[in-house]
């Protein structure tokens, strides 16, 4: 269950930075925000593959977990190889090479020379993340996805051009910035992680105090645990709220919903 909940909490606050960062990468239309921010949400669960509880070591059965054995395996390995002198007694396995910005920026950089070999490969890293997406947070995500992509499909009617030209178009667009889904993903978790009384080694190799597998969490007084009620009252239904409002056009609908609102309270007074 507290695999679970926190593993809600990432895919939501995935999905809320990939909604934030597409317009800054030049995605600004839902067919290419909504696949996009699907992605991150999804690659914001890759990190725990180093969990064999996680959603992403149950995701293909077997398969996925013998891949976790093996990312366990190579982090107990890298983590003796590479700790400092103050560094604790621990297996590094769970919480540590999977949970770098080093380990974001590679996976990022594979996901992109993916994305350079075609729209099949583009769908394929992009098929991944939704599917970690729908397995912590239900299949309103792949419904959402879904509408996108029919949207996609509405705006093609215009004169001159196809269904196919326009999800493919949306595709390459998509494509350009695939790796930015998946490393942003995965730092997102790193800082999620640092909320938590556990804290995330996300700077190593960089040495601190001592530590090359330094924990970095917030003041004491800020920290909570995986599944207590602030993640459950306060931290999963603000990232909710957040999701909802970075959706393209969502302030205007608002403001046209609170405009018309006023009006007819106007008029029954």
């Amino acid at each position: 269950m507290r695999l679970r909940m926190m593993g809600r909490s990432h895919a939501l606050s995935g999905w809320c930075a990939g909604l934030a960062v597409a317009p800054l990468v030049g995605l600004t239309s839902v067919a290419e925000v909504v696949p996009f921010a699907a992605a991150t949400a999804g690659y914001a669960l890759l990190p725990d593959l180093d969990h064999p509880g996680a959603s992403a070591s149950r995701l293909l059965g077997p398969v996925t977990r013998l891949v976790s054995g093996a990312v366990r395996a190579f982090s107990g390995v890298l983590y003796n190889l590479t700790k400092g002198p103050r560094d604790e007694e621990s297996t590094g396995k769970h919480r540590h090479a999977t949970h770098t910005l080093v380990a974001a920026v590679l996976l990022g950089f594979l996901a992109a020379s993916l994305g350079d070999r075609g729209k099949w490969a583009v769908l394929g890293v992009a098929v991944t993340g939704l599917v970690l997406a729908a397995d912590a947070l239900g299949d309103w995500i792949v419904l959402a996805v879904l509408a996108a992509a029919g949207w996609s499909v509405v705006g093609a009617a215009l004169p001159g051009t196809s269904a196919a030209d326009a999800v493919q178009a949306g595709l390459t667009q998509i494509g350009g910035w695939i790796g930015a889904a998946v490393a942003v993903g995965m730092f997102v978790h790193c800082l999620g992680d640092s909320l938590t009384r556990s804290g995330c080694p996300w700077l190593w190799p960089l040495p601190i105090r001592g530590e090359t597998w330094y924990e970095l969490r917030l003041p004491r007084p800020f920290r909570f645990s995986t599944d207590s009620w602030v993640e459950r009252l306060i931290v999963a239904p603000v990232l909710f709220v957040a999701g909802v409002l970075l959706l393209p056009g969502a302030f205007p609908a608002l403001r046209n919903l609170f405009d018309a609102t006023s009006i007819w309270i106007a008029g029954q007074s």
